[in-house]
């Protein structure tokens, strides 16, 4: 059993590794034609291919499921064709024992996408986000065209809204804006900040112009009346100190998109979400596809099972690939589409995760019995539905 394990990991990575490498070049080549609009003299060709070099462990985590579907239906239809599958049925190895050795093959595969997520692929796409921020002056992620923008409590019992320019590569902040409102959501405070970094639960923020709003100044407003004093005094500080919840770690998080994010990261973000009121759906349910994505390359490898153990009869090995091809296509739009109708009916965050694995590994499980009873399938077509008996 273990040589047999052994041959079939072996013809199944190599055969994933040449679908992932074809993939990966196809879809890196129409990315590189979507972005050679903006080659210029700033922007130059080399900086695209760098960028595009950024974006390739993002884009291998996301193919991987279906460059695993692929390959291993090649792998099994090669294996079909040459008899070999047929030895290990005769040798008594049923079915299931086959997908069982399979999940065992996948399961270096798992590890792999595991270390993928949660460390190659968010420093990849901060990489990315700073290079796109610095050579073409616009990032992905959570940036605005002003900024960046977060919201927490503050000490006394107000609301403090912060808006970021630029995040540095250092974990400091450039060009903070600071609102700050009171219990009463009255505007108390103004501050602009020519930069500034965080330490251990403070933000130091340095060349400060604060303008500080009397609390009389909205019923002093309405009276029509000159006040007898400034509402309004502004003052410039070398340096203010702020206890802040926010951490450079947090900054980052704010780059990324949620499924990009390590799982670590994710579910501090999301307690930090909360804490300060704030929505979390979209985040609670990247968590939830993250931990769902290990199983998801299984349930790839459960329906590529059945396609690759049928004989070579019933058709060839194009024609088996092709079933992948629109199988993992399918699964794909079902899984957005999943994604999208759980985020707008209010679905249950590990509903919109886990229900189309568990169908597609329904429908995998079903088609690989289904294939191992055939005979007696056809045995109680025969004895019991008298229409189905051939005619004498």
């Amino acid at each position: 059993m273990r040589t047999a394990r052994r041959y079939l990991a072996r013809e199944i990575y190599r055969s994933s590794a040449v679908v992932l490498l074809a993939l990966l070049g196809l879809f890196t080549f129409f990315a590189l034609i979507d972005d050679l609009d903006d080659v210029g003299t700033k922007f130059t060709l080399l900086n695209l291919f760098y960028i595009q070099a950024l974006s390739l462990p993002t884009r291998l985590y996301d193919l991987l499921p279906i460059g695993l579907l692929i390959g291993a239906i090649l792998a099994l239809a090669g294996l079909a064709q040459r008899n070999e599958l047929v030895i290990l049925r005769v040798s008594g190895v049923s079915g299931m024992k086959l997908l069982i050795m399979l999940w065992i093959v996948t399961i270096p595969l798992v590890a792999g996408a595991f270390f993928l997520s949660e460390v190659i692929t968010p420093a990849a796409e901060i990489k990315s986000s700073e290079a796109r921020l610095t050579l073409l002056g616009k990032s992905g992620g959570g940036r605005l065209a002003s900024g960046y923008w977060f919201k927490e409590s503050d000490d006394h019992g107000g609301v403090r809204v912060i808006n970021i320019s630029t995040l540095l590569a250092t974990g400091g902040v450039e060009q903070v804006t600071l609102y700050e409102f009171g219990p009463d959501q009255q505007l108390t405070t103004f501050s602009e900040a020519a930069r500034g970094h965080f330490g251990d639960g403070t933000l130091v923020l340095r060349d400060v112009k604060q303008t500080r709003i009397d609390d009389s100044a909205i019923s002093a407003l309405a009276d029509g009346h000159k006040p007898k004093a400034p509402l309004t005094t502004v003052q410039a500080l070398a340096e203010r100190t702020l206890s802040t919840s926010l951490t450079p770690e947090r900054l980052i998080a704010r780059i990324l998109t949620p499924e990009r994010m390590s799982l670590m990261d994710l579910t501090d973000y999301i307690s930090y979400l909360k804490d300060n009121q704030l929505q979390t759906e979209r985040q609670v349910v990247a968590l939830w596809r993250k931990m769902a994505y290990p199983f998801t390359l299984l349930v790839m490898i459960t329906i590529a099972a059945p396609i690759g153990f049928m004989q070579t009869r019933r058709g060839g090995v194009g024609s088996k690939v092709f079933i992948g091809i629109l199988l993992g296509v399918g699964f794909f739009m079902l899984n957005q589409l999943a994604l999208n109708v759980g985020m707008l009916s209010k679905w249950a965050p590990w509903v919109t995760a886990l229900v189309p694995n568990l169908a597609a590994l329904t429908l995998g499980l079903g088609a690989l019995i289904l294939m191992e009873n055939q005979h007696n399938v056809r045995r109680f077509r025969q004895t019991q539905i008298p229409w189905s008996k051939p005619a004498t």
